[in-house]
């Protein structure tokens, strides 16, 4: 599969991540070192694809921005993760930084 940027735009993040969880994005990852983790379950970058992606800016906060991503792992479980704009944990691969990007 291949990563695009969602046509459609969305308000708000939690509108964002509501339209993925009606759409069966229905677990929660979070960005780790050089993967992404839900539960125990760990997918590094070639186990997974980002389907959707939108991302958000602050009006006047930069602490504001924020990326939310519709991902789909090859063994099929999808969910959302949700990053500070630009984030990136230190030590993170080059190989994460660009599925990421």
């Amino acid at each position: 599969m291949e990563t695009t940027q969602a046509k459609v735009y969305y308000s708000t993040v939690s509108e964002a991540i509501d339209t993925l969880r009606k759409k069966g994005y229905d677990v929660d990852f979070n960005l780790a070192e050089n993967c992404i983790v839900c539960f125990a379950d760990k997918y590094s970058p070639e186990q997974f694809d980002i389907i959707e992606v939108y991302r958000y800016e602050g009006n006047s906060d930069p602490g504001d921005e924020a990326t939310v991503y519709g991902i789909a792992t090859k063994s099929g479980v999808k969910g959302v993760l949700v990053t500070n704009y630009g984030a990136s944990p230190e030590g993170m691969t080059e190989e994460m930084l660009k599925k990421m990007k």
